[in-house]
């Protein structure tokens, strides 16, 4: 019996930890920034090597390998990448994406843009 809490116990608090929440997915609104050539080559939070010319981005709470849609919201360009990195760490913003990301978006001169963050089933 007291197993059998301490399990029940164990998967409240797991679940309670859910960066999703019930649904299952995330929609959010805010501004994104990108990051090139000066972190290429150097490990995400990961574990695995940035690479700039992939589609990833850094997020501070969704699991790694989700996958988002994000659009930009100036021009409604969008592109899915593959969240392996934590951030980003500047107030303000959502989401950090790599330059390839960046350049899909058309946000490369801008640095930093309004986007809108959905994941992906």
């Amino acid at each position: 019996m007291l197993r059998t809490i301490l399990l029940l116990s164990l998967a409240a608090l797991l679940v309670g930890c859910s960066t999703f929440g019930g649904s299952g997915s995330y929609d959010n609104t805010g501004k994104a920034s990108w990051y090139g050539a000066k972190h290429h080559g150097k490990k995400t939070a990961s574990g695995e090597r940035f690479d700039q010319n992939a589609l990833t981005a850094a997020h501070r709470s969704l699991p790694f390998g989700t996958r988002v849609r994000v659009t930009n919201l100036n021009n409604d360009r969008s592109v899915v990448v593959r969240i392996n990195d934590r951030g980003p760490y500047a107030r303000g913003r959502i989401i950090d994406v790599s330059r390839k990301a960046a350049e899909q978006l058309g946000m490369l001169g801008a640095g930093v843009v309004p986007v809108r963050v959905q994941s992906l089933r």
